[in-house]
């Protein structure tokens, strides 16, 4: 037990040093099966447990469930990947892991019940006994999140009415997100995860989650510990998906969302004001994105991580960036992997990014090459992505 305390404020003080810090591995070699949209969370020994889904493809491939491993802060190694949950017969994606601040480990995934993200079922359970060395926590909540979004004709009829009253592809298009949104079962199906959920003071969980079908973001909300769950507002736009939300110091909710319309390609950007429950209309920001995932997240320092492809097509260039002004400027960056000037068939994407108690910024993505694909994990701290390139 003393060793490991002493192994534990040894580490603590190497990466509260002023001194860049950066270390990187794959969590197991790069194999032909499809792995990929991996969430990281810090236990509170100061293991990691790193989750993602795994199979011959995505939401057309019966095989697909989500795989997970434990990284030891003592030996510094990971586990074997082991399962944490498969549905036989039905594929299961983006899976999210998330603590809050009763100590809980919350897992949470959509199950994909017909072959196309509309259908997406989401599926969470809750853990107090995860901190094993090897396999899969213990659980003992489970339950689904359906939600019935607010006022989501309303919002819909606001974004695509006028462009509804034209003709063309993107009248139709108009037309039908108007029709879909005025469909119970449409409107209600098909909202899942992507990034971490966040705890606001006053103990509201919020989730972000998003549609395929309208390409509109949407949070799911709890106000009694994750066991009861309300919708926000849609976020509307031309194609904004997984959000990643991050609070100010003011308490306004920033999220950050994935560009699925129309160039220029931007990451979209959109606010909340009252706690999550309505969202100003997506707008772009001038952060490159290629139709990828992207996660921001509140340093301890105050200052915000952005880690995104910093290009608006592939994904071959992926960035950490600073900001100390809340989002207004981005001014340290760094890759850890790839350049946007060096163009490769290499994909490095899908980040998941956590600050670790001992200071510490852990980010794992997925990571294709040649050889196969593979989640990475990087290690490194403030210093070291703002000593530059």
């Amino acid at each position: 037990m003393l060793r490991r305390i002493l192994v534990w404020l040894f580490a603590c003080a190497m990466w509260g040093t002023a001194s860049p810090q950066y270390s990187a591995e794959l969590i197991f070699p790069p194999e032909h099966w499809h792995n990929h949209s991996s969430s990281v969370v810090e236990l509170p020994n100061g293991d990691l447990l790193v989750c993602w889904f795994h199979g011959s493809g995505e939401r057309t491939a019966d095989d697909v469930l989500i795989n997970a491993a434990r990284w030891n802060h003592v030996t510094k190694k990971w586990t074997e990947p082991f399962v944490l949950a498969d549905t036989p017969g039905f594929p299961e994606t983006n899976p999210v892991l998330f603590i809050d601040s009763r100590q809980r480990l919350f897992f949470l995934w959509p199950l994909i019940v017909a072959h196309k993200w509309e259908t997406a079922l989401m599926k969470y359970r809750i853990s107090t006994d995860y901190q094993q060395a090897a396999g899969p926590p213990k659980w003992e909540h489970q339950d689904n999140i359906v939600l019935i979004p607010k006022n989501i004709a309303a919002r819909t009829q606001e974004f695509a009415g006028p462009t509804a009253a034209g003709s063309g592809p993107l009248a139709e298009r108009a037309r039908q997100l108007i029709a879909h949104a005025g469909d119970e079962y449409f409107s209600r199906m098909g909202w899942f995860t992507r990034t971490h959920p966040i705890e606001l003071p006053s103990g509201r969980l919020i989730v972000p989650m998003y549609s395929d079908g309208f390409s509109f973001g949407i949070m799911a909300l709890s106000d009694d510990g994750g066991y009861t769950w309300n919708a926000s507002e849609p976020i509307v736009g031309a194609g904004c998906v997984q959000p990643s939300v991050i609070r100010k110091n003011d308490g306004t909710l920033v999220a950050y969302l994935r560009d699925n319309g129309p160039p220029p390609k931007r990451a979209m950007v959109s606010y909340s004001r009252d706690n999550g429950v309505t969202w100003t209309p997506a707008r772009d920001t001038d952060i490159p994105n290629p139709g990828t995932s992207l996660e921001a997240v509140r340093l301890r320092s105050g200052n915000w991580i952005l880690v995104y492809n910093d290009i608006e097509s592939k994904r071959y260039s992926l960035v950490a960036a600073l900001s100390d002004d809340e989002g207004a400027t981005w001014k340290w960056k760094r890759h850890l992997d790839g350049k946007p000037d060096v163009a490769v068939t290499d994909e490095y994407h899908y980040p998941s990014v956590i600050q670790a108690r001992d200071g510490a910024i852990h980010v794992t993505y997925s990571y294709f090459i040649k050889a196969g694909k593979s989640i990475k994990h990087a290690r490194f701290n403030e210093d070291w992505v703002k000593a530059g390139e």
